[in-house]
């Protein structure tokens, strides 16, 4: 698949010290059944650490994409004529509208772990979402590609 200019594609990896949880979790898992033998140990220690980390990759496998004239975020496929203009979040601002400030009918892929996030309000009457929030690390690139993909609708 050949991304247009006015493209955007992102994955909100989880962090890395998920990971050294996941093992973690997989060393908990071999020293709980220690009592059991060298076998049960390596088995738990496999089991527990890929159990874990799957875990860790499903969550982490969200993908943020402006295509095709759509915002993709995670399931959700909204076209960019139903949203109106993005708004770049700080940290700060971003964590706001995470807790006191948010809709609970807004659309939200949200992943704490990345700070920053993109807010655009949903224009299309027959929506009840008031606005889409996105969790990402590159607002101002999302931002950019959902004007340049309303333009070009």
């Amino acid at each position: 698949m050949q991304l247009s200019a006015s493209s955007h594609d992102e994955r909100l990896t989880a962090p890395r010290s998920w990971w050294v949880i996941a093992v973690m979790v997989g060393l908990a898992c071999a020293l709980m059944l220690l009592p059991l033998g060298t076998a049960a140990l390596l088995g738990g220690l496999v089991g527990g650490t890929a159990l874990a980390g799957a875990l860790v990759s499903s969550y982490g496998s969200a993908r943020v994409r402006v295509v095709g004239g759509a915002l993709a975020a995670g399931e959700a496929r909204i076209p960019v004529t139903a949203l109106g203009d993005p708004e770049v979040l700080d940290a700060e601002e971003a964590r706001a509208w995470r807790t006191y400030k948010a809709d609970p009918r807004a659309f939200m892929l949200l992943r704490g772990y990345v700070p920053t996030a993109l807010r655009v309000e949903v224009t299309d009457p027959a929506d009840p979402t008031p606005y889409v929030y996105v969790s990402t690390r590159e607002p101002h690139a999302l931002a950019a590609a959902l004007k340049a993909a309303g333009a070009g609708a």
